[in-house]
């Protein structure tokens, strides 16, 4: 039986994992697989006033169609920032603005393209899986130092680390499984 200290840190660390793997599909969806997506602007920042300020808090994103993305600005007098803005995110958009809406027109992926967006995919990911593993490295001392500090008996501790990476080995296996869709997912043609 764990004890309350021991499952304390094992929640501590479940949770800090499983906000790891939030921002890792987060940062999945920013990534374009070859379907027009709002996601696909999520990060943007706009330099708006002086003020770098996320494009989804000044504009609203839609895809009309699969291959075309349309950004109406709540205020008109940020198309050019929000134009200048996608034009040097190095996404490889290029932009039209009519005076109300920017449409921005998604290309078809080229087989590099896809292989370079793989590649941006795993190492996301492998950030990821550094992180989680920081987490576990951090638990597994503090559990460690509880041993020392409380007494806690040392097959406790050995239980508390063994749950620990039962917990760290299917957080890694969820990472894994995100980025095969992923690269499934820009792979198709």
């Amino acid at each position: 039986m764990l004890d309350d200290h021991i499952k304390r840190v094992l929640g501590e660390a479940t949770d800090k994992m499983d906000k790891a793997l939030e921002h890792l599909r987060t940062e999945l969806t920013s990534i374009r697989a070859g379907r027009a997506s709002p996601a696909m602007l999520e990060h943007l920042r706009v330099d708006y006033y002086g003020t770098q300020t996320p494009l989804n808090q000044m504009a609203s994103v839609s895809a009309p169609q699969p291959d075309l993305l349309m950004v109406q600005p709540w205020d008109t007098s940020a198309l050019a920032e929000i134009e200048k803005a996608i034009l040097t995110s190095n996404m490889g958009f290029n932009p039209s603005n009519d005076g109300t809406f920017i449409r921005i027109p998604i290309p078809p992926l080229s087989e590099e393209r896809r292989k370079d967006l793989v590649k941006t995919a795993r190492a996301r990911g492998e950030d990821t899986k550094v992180a989680v593993r920081n987490v576990r490295r951090h638990s597994k001392d503090e559990i460690k130092r509880m041993q020392q500090d409380e007494n806690l008996p040392e097959d406790m501790r050995y239980e508390g680390e063994e749950e620990l990476q039962q917990v760290t080995d299917k957080h890694i296996q969820k990472i894994d499984d995100y980025l095969d869709r992923k690269e499934a997912e820009i792979m198709e043609v």
